[in-house]
């Protein structure tokens, strides 16, 4: 659609076409006045020279004034307030210019020989096409040249006797109207390939801010993330220390003569540490993943074992909401990481009894190719379309403004998509409202040479190897230092502590330690690998060492990894530091 008149666009437009007109006009300045220069030595004669040289004047000057204009008004600056007054002043010289032109008709037409009469019609002809495309564009201009010029030509060529002439008037009258039709085409196209090139501009201008409001907007979720995480490496470093100790202290007092009713509070106080742990332990989940610091141990094994595992851990909680628990018997093997397909089926099926008010679940396997499909199924609330890839955003939970911790973290389904991609897994959802969900994870089917399954092969722990070890621990905080002694003396260890690195180097100075546990973070901005690294120079050998972190930073859990010490993470459950030291011992 055209602008309206006098809207901004069209004045926008209108001085455009002005400068490109006033730039062409630069470049005409040497042309024209050469042929002015090749037709007054052509034409003139002893008779017509004085003739000639004025005119070669008043051709060469109209045009050294033209381009003086356009070169002073470009420089200055065409704007919406001058291109009307730098209009009609261009339009001035050129009327000026077109009468110059067309003396020449009245000096040469019907005085010079026939050859020298051709010559002028075509050179007149040529200035006329060079006038249309040079200023067409702003017609006006066009116009105040043209008109004048090839009036004057055909009113020369009128007065003349012959008839041939008086044709020849007509022709240059037609000639006339035939430009101006050009002229105004060539106006029109430039207008609107400069009305293009505007919104070009324009659009070139929306992508710009658009983008970079998009680059906006990425930075600040990109901070926010970072923010988050810090938070929760923050928030899940500083609960993982009492936490931890709390399990300790518990583990110590359960080893000792306690009444019925003091057991039972006991075990009360361990299930809410246990629950307090199962949380912190989501989240140091999904920070490992964050970190990338997973590596996942892929072999070949049955899952039968694992689905058995799994409904004998998660039938209380089935039974507590009074539903039903299916897991279809399999004998379908599958390539993947053990440990991480546990985890990710644990969450999706945790997630399937937590919605599952009515019906129950089931757990099914379907042989897919050279794939396997495991399947949960369930008769839950179901999930919205628009809401069905937001449930895999971390913190994202259905139904839970409350926040209730019973319903989790709103982690399971972010962790499991998490380790599905670093496992090459596929992780898919079909649900209606109402209806129920199903969770599809699609795995690779196992090859040939399936190993002895190891999911429930855990060594029994050997407590006596822990009697009489010399273990010393470097902790600073205070409360987590005591409950390790404690434990650890009560396993029958011999334990000495220190606070910070140069304490540890004075125990080992006139002690011969066996093994050493360091918590990753302590004082003075030094860690637990530059603690065991110092340690060891000073003993003079690879002593066994554990590291035991509460941090969930990723960048923290990398340095962490980097080390090469074995790392356990708080809260440590006593099995947990019993079985490490076995095996480090």
């Amino acid at each position: 659609m055209r602008p309206a008149p006098g809207s901004e666009p069209e004045q926008n437009i209108r001085i455009e076409q002005v400068r490109l007109v006033f730039n062409g006009m630069k470049n005409s300045l040497l042309l024209g006045s050469t042929l002015a220069v090749v037709l007054t030595l052509t034409l003139q004669t002893p008779e017509n020279l004085h003739l000639m040289l004025a005119w070669l004047a008043m051709v060469v000057g109209g045009r050294v004034t033209c381009v003086s204009y356009a070169m002073f008004a470009l420089h200055r600056g065409v704007t919406v307030g001058n291109a009307s007054r730098l209009i009609l002043g261009m339009a001035l010289i050129k009327v000026f210019e077109g009468l110059a032109w067309g003396t020449l008709a009245w000096i040469v037409m019907g005085q010079a020989p026939l050859p020298y009469q051709l010559l002028v019609m075509a050179s007149l002809a040529g200035v006329s096409g060079n006038a249309v495309s040079l200023l067409a564009p702003v017609f006006p201009l066009y116009a105040s040249m043209q008109i004048p010029h090839l009036l004057i030509v055909a009113c020369r060529l009128w007065t003349l006797d012959d008839n041939p002439y008086k044709v020849l008037a007509v022709g240059c009258l037609l000639y006339i109207v035939g430009q101006i039709g050009q002229a105004l085409l060539i106006q029109r196209s430039s207008r609107q390939s400069i009305a293009l090139r505007f919104e070009n501009l324009e659009l070139v201008e929306r992508l710009r801010v658009a983008s970079e409001r998009a680059e906006q907007a990425r930075q600040k979720a990109e901070d926010a993330n970072l923010a988050k995480s810090k938070f929760l490496a923050a928030a899940s470093h500083d609960l993982r220390q009492p936490v931890h100790a709390q399990e300790l202290f518990l583990e110590v007092l359960a080893r000792g003569e306690l009444s019925e009713l003091q057991r039972k509070v006991l075990g009360n106080a361990r299930m809410a540490g246990q629950a307090s742990a199962q949380m912190l332990n989501t989240l140091l989940d999904f920070s490992r993943i964050e970190a990338g610091v997973i590596e996942p141990q892929r072999r070949s094994f049955h899952l039968q074992p694992l689905l058995n595992k799994l409904e004998n851990e998660l039938g209380s909680q089935v039974d507590a909401k009074n539903i039903v628990y299916r897991s279809r018997e399999t004998h379908l093997a599958v390539d993947s990481d053990p440990a991480l397909l546990e985890l990710m089926l644990r969450n999706l099926i945790t997630n399937a009894i937590r919605y599952t008010e009515h019906g129950g679940l089931l757990v099914a396997c379907r042989k897919r190719g050279n794939a396997v499909s495991i399947e949960v199924f369930d008769t839950g609330i179901g999930i919205a379309p628009e809401q069905q890839a937001e449930v895999f955003r971390e913190f994202h939970q259905l139904g839970n403004p409350e926040r209730d911790r019973q319903k989790g973290l709103g982690l399971g389904l972010a962790i499991s998509q998490g380790l599905a991609r670093s496992l090459g897994h596929e992780l898919s959802l079909v649900s209606r409202p109402g209806q129920g969900s199903v969770f599809r994870l699609s795995l690779p089917l196992a090859r040939d040479g399936i190993g002895a399954d190891l999911l429930n092969t855990a060594s029994q722990l050997q407590m006596e190897r822990l009697c009489g070890m010399r273990v010393l621990v470097i902790e600073d905080d205070d409360i987590v230092r005591e409950a390790m002694l404690q434990l650890l003396g009560n396993w029958g260890c011999e334990c000495r502590a220190a606070e910070h690195i140069d304490e540890a180097l004075q125990q080992v100075a006139d002690w011969p330690v066996q093994m050493l546990i360091s918590d990753y973070r302590l004082r003075e901005h030094r860690t637990g690998a530059q603690a065991i690294s110092q340690v060891r120079a000073a003993v003079g050998y690879p002593l066994p060492a554990l590291i035991i972190t509460g941090d969930t930073a990723p960048e923290r859990l990398r340095e962490a990894r980097s080390s090469g010490v074995p790392l356990l993470h708080k809260p440590v459950s006593p099995a947990q530091l019993a079985r490490a030291l076995i095996e480090k011992a």
